[in-house]
This record gives structure tokens, C-alpha cells and sequence, in this order.
């Protein structure tokens, strides 16, 4: 297969996954317009302005009556606002003239069943409105692209006729505010023309979390408050002012919008989690990620998290009768690991750790493994797991498994199975994950090893997880057979022996 097929095979894996993933939020999940105004809103026309824009002031003046029913652009703010930095609600104010009807209030139900071909179809605005001059006739508002003439087709007319009901198309004054719009659409107005909008964020709890360009920069904080306006439950807006490169993996952000409390609660596959998103990581696009390692376990299994955050992986492992050593270096992690336990009543499960992760492994580890594995008989049915969720640097921690336990394999279905992540740029990532990992341990994966497609993180940047059970070549140290000689007589000829010479 060459690279082209298969990168976009895993790409296909990842959108037809991505499509089952309820947690990641976007502004347009919530207020998106069908994809015909999405089309609109990309074409080009002349408005009659609404304000004049000099380079320090802006000057407002009052919105013009718009009678242009065969505009493309009939429904997107005014171009006028482009180029807003500090967000004017007001500006987006218009009025439309737009094709309505008048019809009896008792019969409206019938006539939009009977012309919903041709009545106003937009999000947010009212299709039948009050006729202030006669409380009982209705107003039933048409689609001006559809009635662009003011004047409907013989089959409508004969529709009305049968419902009794003059074809004279009269003229409404619609008005449109900034309510009557959705997030992209004021973005798309507002910055400079042919530049990417940002409408998608991440969500966590009250938070929405954005990722903007250098080009966005001037605006983000008119995009912090569209975004908080067009989302309810949204009250902080924040974006992250640097890359995720610090020992905690946390970040430094900025916040745009609202208030400023980064104490949030989330919910993740039933689990609830409290958390300080400026002092921890939390990803909700990985909830689905977490479910499927978790539905891996069985009650009576033993998961040791290397990299366990405020344990999103720990806690349902918990939940699900396992028992649980979870790790993380970041004292914040550590500290709301241990709350979200007691939150959640799986503290007596859940063995915390703050420690390194190579020294988690080559400690409570190590210890637990070298315990537990002697015991193993054929026929028992508890597994060991280890998660190793640190993608960017996960894979050069594989070297401690070298000879980390001394003696005999135990049986080979009791072998620890390893959950590694990781991200790769190759053209075929699976490969490249696969390779790095093989020369960090000393052997071959192949046949022994699967590789699951998380997420697409970046153009060309997949995160990947590498599973697979330690093979017990790597995992243990078997000891000389004339290890008992003096140091000045031994000779040690094994690979294992040799080995060991050269990593210690």
C-alpha cells in the first residue's frame, strides 16, 4: 500500500471515529445556519452601508432600509463591521424588506404546510409574526430567494386559492440584530476577508478554549464574547498563549472573555471531574479514547496510569472494580487525582502517586509486578495494564521495561500489556510508531503489537497508541549460571548478561 492510501485510511478511521464523539464542542455544533447560508456567506455583493470606519473612532450611524430581494448576501451582517475589534452590538442592526403574506391566524398552520417550499426557512428568526394593525391576521414571512419578484408561481397561487387566501404579496420591514446571527457568520464579517474564522473551540464545563492564529490575535477578544454570546453556559473564554511544553504539560492562556475562574467541573462518560484548567491537562476530545482503554479492563485487573492527569483513566478503571496505581509529576494533577477519587468514592481503589514516571515504574511498579506475576497460575484471568499517556515523549520511557523484573517469565498470557501514545508525522504512522518503539526496546513488535488511530492533532500530525504485551526477553533479567563465581572468574556469555553490561 503506498503512502498516499495509507494516510487516507487513517484519516478515514479518524473522521468515521470523530463522527461518534459527542465532547467535542464547537461553536458551530450549537449555532451553525444550514450549509446554503454557510455558502452565501462566502459570496460577494455590495450592501448599502451602515457606519463609516476611520482608523481610530468608528462613527455609527443609523441602519439603512435594505430592498434588495435578489442579493446573495441579504442575510449576513453588513460589511461595514469589518475590520471591529471591540464588539458593538448595535452595529449589526438592519432592516429588510422582505415577500410576506397576510392570512387568518386560524388557517396560518395549513398555509405554511402547504407553501413550506417557498416560507422562510432561517434559524432564529420568526416565520409568523403579529400584524399590529389587525390582531386577527398573521404575517407568514416568504423566502425572499425563492419569491424574489414579490410575486409567487401559478402553483402557490392556486394553493392560496383552494385555501381561500389573496395571492397578493405584500412588503414586510424584517429586522435583523445581532441576536439574528450566528457566531461564524459575525466572524466572518468582521475579520479581514479571506482569512480563516475560528468558531471551534473546546468546551470544558463553563470554558471555551480556543486555539487562535496570529492573524486573529487583534480580534480575539470581539471573538471571545461572540463565542460566550452564542453559547449558553459559556461564562470565561480563554486561549492558550503558548505550546503545551512544560514539565506539567499545562499552558500559559489568556482570558478573553467573562469572568476569570478556571475552576471548572466536567462530566466524561458519566464521570464527573473538578479540575483547574490552568493548572492541569484536560482534553475533552480524548473521552472517547479513555472509553475504549477502559472497556479493555475487567473487575480484578490491575491498570498502572504512568501519566494519569486527574484520572480520566483511572477512576472509571476503578469504577469498573480494577485496582489502580495512578501517577502524575504536576503536584496540581496530583492534588485533583486524588480529589476527583473522593468525588467520585473510588479513593479506597485508587493507589496515588506524585512521582517521575520512569521512577512510578521502576518503584511502586516494579515492586507490584514483582509480586504479583510469581503467583500467576495458568489459569488465572486478572491482567495488568499500563498506560503510558504522554504522547509527545511517552515512547522514550519503553526503556524501562528492559530487565525490569529478575527471574522467569511468569506465564504469557500474565505479561503486563503496555497502552503507549504517541504522535508521528510519517506518512505511515502506524510504522513509524511501531519502529520507534522496537528500537527503544531491543526487539521486534511485529505480530505481537496493534496500533489504534486517536486523533488527527495537527495538518499531517496523528496521536496514535501502541498496544501491545511486554515480551518477556525485554522484561526480564535472567541471572548468569555462574553468577555465584567470584567477579574475577565469572564469565558471562548470555545475551541477557551482555545486555545488561551495556546498559549498565
Amino acid at each position: 500500500m503506498n503512502n498516499f492510501s495509507s494516510r487516507t485510511l487513517w484519516r478515514l478511521g479518524y473522521h468515521a471515529k470523530l463522527l461518534k464523539t459527542n465532547h467535542f464542542r464547537t461553536a458551530a455544533s450549537n449555532t451553525s445556519f444550514p450549509a446554503v447560508w454557510m455558502l452565501l456567506a462566502q459570496r460577494s455583493g455590495t450592501i448599502p452601508g451602515l457606519f463609516v470606519v476611520v482608523k481610530k473612532n468608528t462613527l455609527f450611524t443609523m441602519p439603512k432600509t435594505v430592498e434588495d430581494e435578489t442579493n446573495p448576501e441579504l442575510y449576513l451582517p453588513h460589511p461595514g463591521v469589518r475590520g471591529m475589534t471591540l464588539l458593538n452590538r448595535e452595529a449589526f442592526k438592519r432592516t429588510l424588506v422582505v415577500p410576506a403574506l397576510k392570512v387568518k391566524k386560524e388557517i396560518v398552520h395549513r398555509v405554511l404546510k402547504s407553501l413550506k417550499q417557498s416560507v422562510l426557512q432561517r434559524p432564529g428568526l420568526k416565520r409568523v409574526l403579529e400584524d399590529p394593525e389587525d390582531e386577527d391576521s398573521r404575517f407568514v414571512i416568504l423566502d425572499p430567494h425563492k419569491v424574489p419578484e414579490f410575486s409567487l408561481g401559478e402553483s402557490e397561487q392556486q394553493v392560496l386559492k383552494e385555501l381561500d387566501v389573496p395571492a397578493e404579496v405584500c412588503k414586510y420591514h424584517l429586522e435583523l440584530s445581532y441576536e439574528n446571527f450566528k457566531s461564524e457568520e459575525i466572524l466572518r464579517a468582521v475579520l479581514p476577508e479571506g482569512q480563516e474564522v475560528t468558531s471551534g473551540f473546546s468546551r470544558v464545563g463553563h470554558i471555551a478554549h480556543l486555539n487562535l492564529r496570529d492573524h486573529q490575535l487583534p480580534y480575539r477578544h470581539l471573538i471571545g464574547q461572540v463565542i460566550m454570546d452564542k453559547n449558553p453556559g459559556v461564562t470565561c473564554v480563554v486561549n492558550k498563549t503558548n505550546i503545551i511544553d512544560s514539565t506539567y504539560r499545562n499552558f500559559e492562556m489568556e482570558v478573553l472573555a467573562g469572568e476569570n475562574n478556571l475552576v471548572t467541573k466536567v462530566k466524561e462518560n458519566n464521570i464527573s471531574y473538578e479540575l483547574d484548567f490552568s493548572k492541569v491537562y484536560w482534553n475533552p476530545r480524548l473521552s472517547t479514547e479513555h472509553s475504549r482503554i477502559v472497556g479493555l479492563l475487567r473487575a480484578g485487573d490491575v491498570l498502572f496510569d504512568v501519566f494519569a492527569g486527574i484520572g480520566p483513566f483511572a477512576i472509571p478503571a476503578a469504577k469498573r472494580q480494577c485496582r489502580v496505581f495512578a501517577n502524575d509529576l504536576n503536584p496540581d494533577s496530583y492534588s485533583w487525582l486524588l480529589h476527583n477519587c473522593q468525588l467520585n468514592k473510588v479513593h479506597t481503589k485508587v493507589k496515588a502517586f506524585n512521582m517521575d514516571g520512569r521512577a512510578f515504574l521502576w518503584g511502586p511498579v516494579r515492586e507490584e509486578l514483582s509480586k504479583e506475576l510469581p503467583l500467576l497460575g495458568e489459569e488465572q484471568k486478572t491482567a495488568f495494564h499500563i498506560v503510558m499517556n504522554l504522547p509527545a515523549l511517552a515512547v522514550e520511557f519503553l526503556d524501562v521495561f528492559r530487565h525490569l523484573l529478575v527471574g522467569e517469565p511468569c506465564s504469557p498470557a500474565g505479561l503486563p500489556t503496555v497502552h503507549c501514545y504517541g504522535f508521528s508525522k510519517h506518512s505511515d504512522p502506524a510504522r513509524d510508531i511501531q519502529e520507534r518503539a522496537e528500537a527503544v526496546l531491543g526487539t521486534s513488535l511485529a505480530g505481537r503489537c496493534s496500533t489504534f488511530l486517536v486523533r488527527n492533532v495537527a495538518p499531517n500530525k496523528e496521536m496514535l497508541c501502541l498496544s501491545f504485551q511486554i515480551p518477556a526477553d525485554v522484561l526480564y533479567k535472567r541471572p548468569c549460571p555462574d553468577e555465584a563465581k567470584p567477579a574475577s572468574k565469572r564469565l558471562c556469555t548470555s545475551q541477557d548478561c551482555s545486555e545488561e553490561k551495556v546498559l549498565s
